[in-house]
């Protein structure tokens, strides 16, 4: 087994070649050269897809992206080091910011979330592993927040034609969504009302709890954690 990885190590011939093993052959990277579940959430600002290799980005490049949100987290890995490679050759800003799929989002996340699409330069892509459930969440969030879309609709983002399980453990985060809308019902307050949703984030709002009410099917689970295997 390899340690774990600095990513200092991965300058050398080395650890070149064992970054470009753990992009291709670790992280599933022939399978998205073949599909790499790209889509538009936003025309002309806001993009979304699966883990980008070095050629994607320079595809990206010269489509006009200028920001790259990579919603992984900045742990040293192979694949990481070339993506900041690369963006840092292309001229692409790289933004790291970490989500998780099988957690409710947190309200820092979520004000974070609401921060950074307000201080990013645009085209923009956000991307995780399998472009599916953060991806889906974070574009689910785009959507609500600057394209101020209803967040019922804006959930759409969150389906199977992007690879999302909402039978699954990744189905918390359409938990979180659905529970905002029954609070918003209550009240009688618009799902695309703003102030409404962020007072019920600082007010009401427990993803812990939600995590710990929330209950995968034993498919879903065995359709996204082991035949799929995601992240």
């Amino acid at each position: 087994m390899e340690t774990a990885a600095r990513f200092d190590d991965y300058h050398s011939p080395a650890g070149r070649r064992r970054a470009w093993r753990e992009l291709v052959l670790y992280d599933h990277g022939f399978l998205r050269a073949a599909y790499a579940n790209f889509h538009t959430v936003s025309p002309g600002r806001l993009y979304r897809a699966a883990q980008p290799g070095p050629q994607n980005l320079a595809r990206l490049k010269e489509h006009g992206i200028r920001t790259i949100i990579n919603l992984r987290g900045a742990k040293p890995t192979g694949y990481l080091f070339l993506e900041t490679e690369a963006c840092q050759k292309l001229g692409l800003n790289l933004v790291n910011f970490r989500v998780f799929s099988r957690e409710a989002p947190s309200p820092e996340i979520l004000h974070n979330a609401r921060e950074l699409f307000q201080s990013i330069q645009y085209p923009a892509l956000i991307h995780c592993k399998s472009g599916a459930d953060r991806a889906g969440m974070m574009a689910t969030l785009f959507r609500f927040f600057e394209d101020r879309v209803p967040l019922k609709q804006a959930m759409d983002q969150l389906s199977w034609r992007y690879g999302h399980i909402k039978a699954g453990k990744t189905g918390v985060i359409d938990a979180a969504f659905n529970e905002y809308l029954d609070y918003a019902q209550n009240i009688d307050a618009s799902d695309d009302d703003l102030d409404a949703f962020f007072h019920w984030v600082d007010t009401s709002y427990d993803h812990l709890e939600t995590k710990a009410r929330f209950r995968a099917s034993w498919w879903g689970t065995a359709l996204s954690d082991v035949i799929l295997r995601r992240e």
